[in-house]
């Protein structure tokens, strides 16, 4: 969390009197204390990304986001990191696109991110204790690793709120085969881990999914750096997002898309037009 800043030697500073108008104008001066919402912390070469914004399910806003993506930049410079796990706080591992602020037309850089992971020169494993919605999906088949708890459930839930999973599936077509993609992408259901790990989308499901975790980073860190990094790459083509985000962006101004949302924010069946 960020420490709020101080005008200790600002010409509007408490007088020594105290008197109440400095005061006021000290607090009027004072900066706003916004709350990290993704935490990054390296130890014994492990960088461990914590998603903490449990009371929006760990949806993903602009600062979410925004905050994922410089801390993955960090990651890739740092010279003491060789694993990379992307876990969360809360129930939640991600609810998809923080919907209220796509209604404010606000613009959400999750290409960067999924292109972030998805070419880190370093491995990353995602920890995945619970629901995993949309671009939730997106991030973790954009890492490289997965493991479940049996708690975990999946959906590419685009299609029931208008929109299409045009961005993700750059990152998830490539685990699911042709038969998985157009059943779930289609249909939106919900999927639990057992499925996922069936699919491709995960690489484990365990129910100590902390001990899981660990044994994976374990033997990730007994490979050289810079044989882990080429491997990944062999594995990982280059991905293009600038056709799908086209889409998405046509969808997301789109009519259905506009009753989707509302209808999911007002808890009532969509009515598609047409």
């Amino acid at each position: 969390m960020r420490e709020p800043g101080r005008l200790t030697n600002a010409p509007f500073g408490v007088d020594r009197d105290g008197s109440l108008a400095s005061a006021v104008l000290t607090a009027v001066y004072a900066p706003i204390v916004v709350s990290e919402l993704v935490h990054l912390e390296t130890r014994d070469r492990v960088a461990t990304i914590t998603l903490d914004s449990p009371s929006s399910r760990n949806a993903l806003s602009v600062q979410l986001v925004g905050e994922l993506l410089a801390h993955l930049r960090t990651v890739a410079a740092d010279g003491d990191a060789h694993v990379v796990v992307l876990g969360h706080t809360g129930p939640a591992f991600c609810a998809g696109a923080d919907l209220k602020a796509r209604e404010r037309r606000a613009e959400i850089p999750l290409p960067d991110v999924l292109g972030a992971l998805w070419e880190l020169p370093k491995p990353v494993v995602a920890r995945v204790g619970g629901p995993a919605r949309a671009g939730g999906v997106g991030l973790v088949a954009a890492c490289d690793l997965a493991v479940a708890s049996p708690a975990a459930t999946f959906a590419f839930s685009e299609v029931r709120l208008g929109l299409v999973p045009a961005v993700i599936s750059t990152v998830c077509l490539p685990r699911l085969s042709h038969a998985d993609a157009l059943e779930l992408f289609l249909t939106g259901d919900v999927f639990d881990a057992e499925r996922a790990l069936s699919a491709g989308l995960v690489t484990t499901v365990a129910d100590d999914v902390d001990g899981a975790t660990a044994r994976v980073v374990a033997s990730l860190r007994l490979g050289a750096p810079r044989a882990l990094a080429a491997a990944k790459r062999i594995v990982r083509g280059p991905i293009d997002f600038a056709e799908l985000e086209a889409l998405s962006r046509e969808f997301f101004a789109g009519d259905d898309a506009r009753e989707g949302v509302a209808a999911f924010l007002e808890r009532r069946p969509p009515r598609w037009a047409g």
